[in-house]
């Protein structure tokens, strides 16, 4: 097999890995959640945090007016703030570092932030569409 060939076949598994990891149950931050995007006319990678309250179900729940967030489609909500980088680390450095107190409270919920902001730098990098996993 030619080094292209591997280098495909090992790209398509660690895709399957991906999609098998994302199909998993996940808890919600109670302090919020993030809504990722790329500015190119900016050259920035911007991430919108939003308040929320997790109920006894496990969903999570509009403070302002006690309705389900629902996870796929538009929800006209107003961000409690918004946060940009031109790197994923400066992504990061901004929403861990110089907030307090910070808007994470969960390990997962930062590994997950991060691996996000990587993936929008390099969409950003290679002009490619970004979609928030």
């Amino acid at each position: 097999m030619n080094l292209t060939a591997e280098t495909n076949l090992l790209t398509q598994q660690l895709q399957v890995i991906d999609d098998q990891l994302s199909k998993r149950s996940i808890a919600l931050d109670p302090s919020g959640y993030f809504i990722i995007y790329v500015d190119r006319e900016q050259n920035l990678i911007c991430a919108k945090h939003y308040s929320n309250i997790i109920n006894d179900k496990g969903l999570a729940v509009d403070p302002e007016t006690g309705k389900t967030i629902p996870a796929k489609g538009k929800v006209d909500r107003r961000a409690e703030q918004l946060f940009t980088g031109r790197t994923a680390k400066e992504l990061c450095v901004e929403i861990f570092e110089k907030i307090e107190p910070c808007p994470v409270t969960m390990f997962d919920h930062a590994a997950y932030l991060g691996r996000e902001a990587h993936r929008a730098e390099l969409a950003l990098l290679q002009q490619q569409d970004y979609i928030q996993d």
